[in-house]
């Protein structure tokens, strides 16, 4: 038994030792073999319909920032003899605008190709666009249908031009109106939108944030609004004249339609219905509730009462400078973003405008163009951590800033230049002023033989 036993357990030990050896082979060619990296399929960008019912929520939400939101602020604020032309102009430079962008504007900001300064030239007319492209967000794998990206940025364009007529209104003719806008979204609008927000874009490849357009909406048609009124010259009796708004209950109405359709202009900038957007979105509530009792504060503190003028401008100084930064920032740094901006526009509206002695009648520079300003360079601030933002812990704000100084600086050259273009443009074909007997008794008769209350 013993002997047997024994026999068994050689045969065993043998085997195995057989199975070893035969097994040694594979072995050392599992060992010596190189890890072969796993087959990773590519992301295919998908469209989600909650995105693109968002992306067309935020659309029409900017359109009404345009008309009526726009049309009625500005009116409001102008002479009861003037309210018709003054939306009249809005709506139709906008109307302008969207055909513009069909035409050739969406091929020069966002067109395949191009350089640092204007895309290819390869969509003009919106060429091999179909129903099936798409458009790339912000995240690995979505997208949103390109007609719908289209539109958005489409409406962005629109108030653009619309908000640069705000210096020039109760003056201009409505024929230099419209030849100004082909020019100035031409050569200003569709080349900022390019260098700030497409990816070979020369503001974008710097790393300049702009989150919703301070750059883009706000500090472009400011700075624009300004030069036009320097070179169209102040209206007949200003400032010995008052000219007080008609109806500051249509600019308050006017206030809150903005407001409401900043949600779209600042939210929708995310491109997609995520936490970013409700980030720019809950930025957009506090900026602003911050910078509408702020200018009533300091109206306080420099003797006045709390105005409703002033409480509806603040409202539009703390949309104007958290544009840049709604995605960009915490929201403590947007409360603190609207109040500094809330601020500093009050100033630059009673102080500033005075002393220099230009007439930019509804204050577009001031608040648009100095709020734009505090807004963009303001971003680079509030990224940070310490503020709430989405810098990382390393994040070197003095770069950014420089990074941010830089974009502003360029924007403000580019827009001032283009806009003496386009000026001078519609001067030497239509003249630019109404006559001095059209002005005075109004552009709603005078140019549209219209009232707007009879």
């Amino acid at each position: 038994m013993m002997k047997h036993d024994m026999k068994t357990a050689a045969a065993a030990v043998l085997g195995f030792g057989a199975a070893m050896i035969a097994a040694a082979p594979a072995w050392a060619q599992d060992v010596a073999a190189p890890a072969v990296a796993p087959v990773v399929a590519p992301v295919v960008a998908t469209v989600n319909k909650g995105d693109t019912a968002w992306m067309m929520t935020s659309t029409l939400l900017v359109l009404m920032m345009i008309v009526p939101g726009l049309a009625l602020f500005y009116g409001g604020l102008t002479r009861a003899k003037n309210m018709l032309s003054t939306m009249t102009q809005i709506g139709a430079v906008a109307c302008l605008a969207m055909l513009l962008w069909v035409m050739y504007g969406y091929t020069m900001a966002f067109g395949d190709g191009g350089g640092e300064y204007i895309s290819g030239f390869g969509k003009a007319l919106l060429r091999g666009i179909t129903p099936d492209s798409t458009a790339a967000t912000f995240t690995a794998g979505v997208a949103i249908p390109e007609y719908v990206f289209i539109c958005f940025q489409m409406t962005f364009a629109a108030i653009t031009i619309a908000l640069v007529l705000g210096s020039v209104v109760e003056r201009m003719k409505f024929s230099a109106v419209m030849v100004f806008a082909i020019v100035w979204l031409t050569i200003v609008y569709f080349p900022v939108a390019h260098m700030v927000w497409a990816s070979g874009g020369k503001f974008f490849k710097m790393g300049a944030l702009d989150f919703a357009g301070g750059t883009v909406v706000h500090i472009n048609a400011g700075v624009s609004a300004l030069v036009a009124a320097l070179i169209l010259g102040k209206r007949i009796g200003y400032p010995a004249e008052r000219m007080a708004p008609h109806s500051l209950t249509m600019t308050g109405v006017g206030t809150g339609l903005l407001w409401v359709g900043w949600f779209g202009f600042n939210a929708g900038s995310a491109l997609e219905a995520n936490g970013s957007a409700g980030l720019a979105m809950l930025n957009t509530f506090v900026a602003t509730a911050s910078a509408g009792l702020a200018w009533m504060l300091i109206e306080r503190v420099n003797g006045h009462k709390g105005s409703a003028l002033g409480f509806c401008s603040g409202i539009i100084a703390g949309l104007v400078a958290v544009t840049p930064a709604a995605g960009n920032s915490g929201p403590f740094g947007a409360i603190i973003l609207g109040a500094v901006a809330s601020v500093v526009c009050y100033y630059a509206v009673t102080f500033l405008k005075p002393k220099l002695g230009y007439d930019d009648a509804l204050d577009a520079f001031g608040i648009h163009g100095i709020g734009g300003m505090i807004g963009a360079i303001g971003t680079g601030i509030v990224y940070a951590p310490a503020f709430g933002g989405p810098g990382k812990p390393d994040f070197d704000m003095g770069h950014q800033l420089f990074v941010q100084i830089a974009a502003v600086a360029t924007t403000i050259v580019w827009a001032a230049i283009g806009t003496v273009i386009a000026i001078y443009v519609a001067k030497a074909l239509t003249g630019l002023r109404v006559s001095p007997e059209v002005e005075t008794e109004g552009l709603d008769i005078g140019e549209h033989g219209e009232r707007a209350y009879n």
